[in-house]
């Protein structure tokens, strides 16, 4: 018999490059939706949001910063925590303002700090 040329050979292999059948990428949704890292925005799951890391583990990483600073009992704006000089080599510089305020909402269940309302907007204070 005469053996499959190469381009057969991947077609054989893989019948259509690039693209997974919808079963497999709802599979791989559904795992990133456990563990935490998926957020469907709709009930016909047809949007979402992928998270790197879950709101859980940015404020752990935040509360560590604080903590590590001593900084505990201090006031911050979510400016200066996401955007601020002392916060530059920190993985959550950057963050995203409505991710930011979900690490934040995380830590206020923990008790571990409050959000609230400043005059140019809102802050945190932790515990």
């Amino acid at each position: 018999p005469l053996a499959p040329t190469p381009r057969i050979h991947q077609r054989l292999l893989n019948p259509r490059p690039g693209k997974l059948p919808l079963e497999s990428i709802q599979v791989v949704l559904e795992e990133l939706r456990k563990n935490g890292n998926l957020e469907w925005l709709d009930k016909n799951k047809t949007s979402f949001l992928i998270m790197w890391k879950r709101p859980e583990e940015w404020g752990k990483l935040i509360y560590q910063w604080v903590s590590r600073n001593g900084l505990t009992n201090s006031v911050f704006t979510l400016y200066e925590l996401a955007s601020g000089d002392d916060t530059e080599s920190e993985e959550f510089h950057g963050l995203d303002e409505a991710m930011l305020l979900r690490a934040l909402q995380a830590l206020q269940q923990e008790h571990k700090a409050e959000i609230i309302t400043l005059d140019d907007g809102r802050g945190v204070k932790f515990f």
